[in-house]
């Protein structure tokens, strides 16, 4: 006779004994020509690994495009230049500690950028690196053993990258979300970035970022998307460029500056080709000018949309 224990018994360990996803919604970010970020330079690394050497620079331009063509074509994989579930599960291959190379880099570069870690990008698999693999194992609740497998690899490339400060944001949190709520993916993030360095050097002040979201999606309040790492709200430029400082401002205020708020939007588009699905802000003259859109409750900040060229959501594909 079989007992009730013998059953819980047997049950907890083939739940142990099998390879948990705590990502449910986990899946290869597809990437393509115009998108930046971590997941672009982790590309060109792994291009490296597989024979098709291209510079590391976080861009995908035309000789990233090229080289994913020629993975492709050497792969059988469908030549379209677009990095994919197919093209990414071909490029990542098994690591383990012992490893070298620039496989182990598009790894470092990934765990930096994913869990704000500082490990050198040398390609080497050593103690630390092993460490942080474990650790990211366990955060995400898969099996922490240390070896990076195709589980890994999707876990780790669609967790989503926190912004660096330091590129030209400053933190505001007008919905009391806080610092946990600067979030969003990778691409997203580097596309950012790109917008608020090119702003700084306008001398126009830095970029205030609001919300974007929670390190893993879901709901956020006092949003109604925000979801899935690929909305981010930056606030309008001031004529005093105190935006950071004296407070926010809508499109109607005095202190509203429609020229460098029109710069800042270029930036962020300039620095994303393709990749910017719209920005709803209600200026109407920027509206006019087809570089924003209009929606409710959006007169006080610049609500960013990136897109892809295939995503789960329909409101993310370009």
């Amino acid at each position: 006779m079989i007992t009730r224990s013998l059953v819980i018994v047997a049950t907890l360990l083939i739940v142990l004994a099998t390879p948990a996803n705590a990502y449910t919604n986990a899946f290869f970010p597809t990437q393509s020509t115009g998108n930046r970020g971590a997941d672009v330079v982790a590309i060109q690394h792994l291009l490296t690994h597989n024979g098709q050497s291209v510079t590391a620079d976080g861009v995908f331009g035309p000789a990233t495009d090229t080289a994913v063509r020629n993975f492709q074509s050497a792969k059988g994989l469908a030549v379209d230049g677009i990095v994919g579930p197919a093209t990414w599960a071909a490029l990542t291959p098994q690591l383990s500690q012992g490893a070298s190379g620039s496989a182990v880099r598009a790894l470092q570069v990934e765990l930096n950028a994913k869990r704000r870690l500082s490990l050198p990008v040398n390609g080497v698999f050593d103690a630390a690196v092993t460490t942080a693999v474990r650790n990211f194992q366990s955060h995400a609740g898969i099996g922490a053993d240390g070896i990076v497998g195709p589980t890994t690899w999707k876990n780790l490339i669609w967790h989503y990258a926190y912004p660096n400060m330091s590129a030209g944001f400053c933190d505001q949190d007008p919905d009391g979300n806080g610092t946990a709520a600067n979030w969003a993916t990778a691409a997203a993030v580097g596309q950012l970035e790109q917008a608020a360095r090119t702003f700084a050097g306008t001398g126009q002040g830095q970029v205030p970022l609001g919300d974007a979201g929670f390190e893993h999606g879901g709901d956020i309040p006092g949003h109604a998307s925000h979801d899935v790492g690929m909305d981010m709200d930056v606030w309008p430029i001031r004529t005093d460029n105190a935006q950071c400082t004296a407070g926010r401002i809508t499109w109607q205020s005095s202190t509203y500056d429609r020229a460098a708020t029109r710069t800042l939007i270029q930036a962020i588009r300039n620095a994303a080709p393709g990749h910017v699905r719209l920005i709803f802000f209600n200026d109407p003259v920027l509206i006019s000018e087809g570089l924003t859109t209009q929606y409710d409750n959006h007169d006080n900040h610049l609500h960013v949309r990136y897109c892809e060229r295939v995503h789960p959501s329909s409101l993310y594909t370009c």
